[in-house]
């Protein structure tokens, strides 16, 4: 492209971040690990664009979000939860005059380090990390690994740290930025995540949009969960309790514009993001709540205890298979090999010399699994596993 049309049109691209607010993050001041090629696209648009367009995005489609064994084509997925979380958190970039390309590349990467079958086989791997003394396993810094050290893109570090720092699960009252975090800072927090228990609690984002991601990760989830619990039995509508109802609704669609409606409310003009207490205080009891008659119900639990056998039977078999080739210098694959060493075999081929001279051999395995949507882990079981049987 003619040079002088490269700069009209790279300053048009830009032109929009001149109505953000003061406090939003704008594309010039992007940090990156790596040089990166002149591109007509802002640094956090085309973060988006390279999230999407990742293989470890796709295979979102089949990643479980609470609910595994469901015979119901409007049930969650965790593909649906980061588009859910990437529009609410929008909604409030937009509302706040943040910037909704980064609001968007981190609300779309928060998750491609999820484990098959959610939050159930974060725990199991973290599980096989402690056995195996190689620290800890936590989706987050497994995202930020993916698309960092795994797929080796070029990301920026006001994306990687949302995403570092998204944890959906720990609510808290005050979301405040500490803008002071540099690309060091980073790489030394996804270090204590994997190796220092329960170290990700204290993780804050570097960004007001990585604030904004990280409490729409909860609003995108605590009703839509409540609406498949419906589905699947686990409640009724009823059940959930009167005094939540009365502040937040009892649906979906009311939860959601009630938890939007009060951030912005009460966070406008501000450096950091809050909940009125009326509000803050429902959606502690809801969450506590949904803990206990809908993440623990029968129905998202249902054959916890033979995944976790064949989490475990998996990672032996990878890791003996590892030990028994020298994976470093390249695999040649044949046609006489099984789809299964083909597939763990091309993971091997496709990854870095630097990553695969880096990670321990226990990481490595740990890592191919992690990446396996819920589908491709469970025909492994039925390949590698006499007698598997799933119930339905």
């Amino acid at each position: 492209m003619d040079k002088s049309i490269l700069e009209k049109v790279m300053k048009n691209m830009t032109e929009n971040e001149s109505i953000l607010s003061e406090r939003a993050s704008k594309s010039k001041d992007a940090i990156k690990f790596k040089e990166d090629k002149i591109d007509i696209r802002p640094a956090y648009f085309r973060d988006i664009d390279r999230i999407i367009h990742s293989l470890s995005y796709t295979r979102y489609i089949d990643k479980t979000q609470v609910y595994s064994f469901v015979d119901n084509d409007h049930i969650t997925h965790r593909v649906l939860h980061v588009q859910l979380v990437s529009k609410i958190a929008r909604t409030i970039g937009r509302a706040l005059r943040l910037n909704e390309d980064l609001i968007e590349a981190i609300a779309l990467g928060h998750d491609v380090g999820h484990s098959p079958f959610g939050h159930k086989g974060e725990r199991f791997l973290d599980n096989i990390c402690r056995r195996e003394h190689i620290g800890y396993f936590c989706h987050n810094a497994q995202s930020v690994r993916v698309l960092n050290d795994l797929d080796g893109l070029i990301i920026t570090v006001q994306t990687l740290d949302g995403i570092l720092a998204h944890n959906g699960e720990i609510l808290l009252n005050k979301y405040e930025p500490d803008k002071t975090k540099t690309k060091e800072d980073l790489k030394n927090e996804v270090n204590r995540v994997m190796n220092i228990e329960n170290y990700s609690k204290k993780i804050v984002p570097m960004t007001l949009e990585g604030c904004v991601v990280r409490i729409s990760d909860i609003i995108a989830y605590i009703g839509r969960d409540i609406e498949d619990a419906i589905v699947v039995g686990s409640i009724n509508r009823i059940d959930i309790p009167s005094d939540v109802v009365r502040v937040l609704g009892n649906n979906n669609s009311e939860i959601v514009n009630t938890l939007i409606l009060d951030i912005i409310e009460n966070s406008y003009d501000r450096d950091y993001l809050c909940f009125s207490k009326e509000v803050f205080d429902a959606l502690m009891k809801l969450k506590k709540w949904s803990a206990l008659h809908i993440y623990n119900s029968k129905e998202a639990t249902l054959n916890e205890d033979l995944l976790e056998v064949c989490f475990n039977k998996l990672f032996d078999i990878y890791l003996e298979k590892l030990k028994a080739i020298d994976y470093k210098k390249g695999i040649e694959l044949s046609e006489d090999m099984t789809n299964s060493d083909l597939v763990f075999f091309e993971f091997l081929n496709s990854k870095s010399e630097e990553y695969l001279n880096s990670t321990d051999i226990r990481r490595i395995v740990i890592d191919y699994i992690a990446g396996q949507t819920d589908n491709f882990f469970l025909k492994e079981c039925g390949y590698h596993i006499e007698g598997f049987e799933i119930n339905e």
